[in-house]
């Protein structure tokens, strides 16, 4: 089998970027190697690894669109370093989000070459044709990126009423929790929905937002599905199932169960596969080796959701780079975001065909934004 296998548009559904320009003064119109290099000496990769992001990469990869998120965490969950994204109360938590979109603003108006902010289908069209009809061939020629927003976390709100001013800020995608419970269980607080979150879900369905299951607990990921009648997605999850092994109960509630990705699939959603080692391989940590996870285990992710699904519909790419793991955590063979585009030789070796691989990076979230933005 033998057919083009470069310049295939890339979507990145997981992006942390405005936690770092905010919390690290980081600049994506710098290319990775500008940033590491801009970094080096300085706490910053002993806080959060090396960047692998930047936008000479986004060219190089043809990562056409990104999920760009707004997160919050409670202040007892606060990492080193990273106090800029956390919160006591909804004050707080609103204006941690507040300055982020901000930091979203800023970057598109002072560079629109570079990237854009996209809230609605034409816009989102509009920035994908100049990619598909002529892929970037960097650095003689470029296009700008698109940035979606998506609300990683939703525990600070005051109330469920409130995501409306979200909405109105350009939010299209809402997780509701990163670690839980107010709304519902996740990721380090089990459990299940709470009336309030149901509430929370009603007014996001009015609104017409995607609603986000990354993070939920296994049991409140099933009530979603259940219960949510808008566009759902998980925006940077993986398999439990391949993860042999686990000891640590918070990543095995990270990840989705066969039975979630069986009812996400039969409503028509898309899984982001994240390409971290933690999240790859069981109890490993930071300065074990690399080679722990390779794109061969990204591929068996990517390979899992296609066998359940019965076909190359329901997955594609959630990096999550950048959020709070660099290039230290990432599998051995990537080095910044444009190696993304090894996965598709690796796709081509195990029978993928023409039509499947363009799918995979980066067709399934078009279609499924096509089929959800207003």
């Amino acid at each position: 089998m033998r057919f083009h296998l470069i310049n295939m548009l890339i979507i990145d559904s997981h992006e942390d970027l405005a936690t770092n320009i905010v919390t690290f003064d980081r600049d994506y119109r710098r290319s990775a190697a500008e940033t590491r290099a801009r970094e080096a000496g300085t706490d910053i990769p002993g806080l959060n690894g090396d960047t692998l992001l930047g936008w000479e990469d986004y060219q190089r990869g043809q990562v056409g669109l990104v999920f760009a998120t707004i997160f919050s965490a409670h202040e007892k969950y606060r990492l080193p370093g990273w106090n800029s994204t956390t919160f006591t109360d909804p004050g707080v938590a609103r204006a941690v989000c507040t300055r982020q979109v901000d930091a979203y603003r800023k970057l598109t108006s002072e560079s629109p070459d570079m990237f854009r902010l996209v809230a609605d289908r034409s816009t989102m069209v509009e920035i994908l044709q100049p990619w598909e009809e002529t892929p970037a061939d960097f650095p003689s020629s470029s296009h700008p990126v698109g940035l979606l927003l998506l609300m990683e976390g939703a525990e600070g709100l005051k109330e469920p009423a409130e995501i409306g001013d979200w909405q109105q800020a350009g939010v299209r995608i809402v997780g509701p929790v990163w670690a839980g419970t107010r709304w519902c269980g996740g990721t380090r607080e089990p459990g299940r929905f709470t009336p309030e979150g149901f509430h929370l879900l009603d007014r996001m369905a009015e609104l017409g937002l995607i609603l986000d299951i990354s993070h939920m607990s296994p049991e409140s990921a099933l009530q979603a599905l259940e219960y949510y009648p808008g566009p759902v997605a998980a925006s940077h999850a993986n398999a439990v199932s391949l993860i042999h092994g686990i000891s640590n109960p918070i990543q095995k509630n990270r990840h989705l169960t066969d039975e979630a990705i069986h009812l996400l699939i039969q409503r028509g959603g898309v899984i982001g596969i994240l390409p971290m080692i933690p999240m790859l391989v069981a109890d490993w940590k930071l300065g074990d080796p690399r080679s722990a996870a390779t794109l061969e285990t990204v591929f068996a992710q990517i390979d899992h959701i296609c066998q359940l699904a019965g076909n190359t519909r329901h997955v594609g790419f959630g990096t999550d780079f950048d959020g709070g793991f660099g290039l230290q955590s990432a599998p051995e063979g990537l080095d910044t975001i444009a190696d993304l585009q090894k996965l598709a030789p690796i796709l081509v070796k195990h029978g993928y065909s023409e039509m499947d691989i363009p799918a995979i990076l980066g067709n399934n979230w078009k279609r499924f934004l096509e089929e959800s933005l207003p």
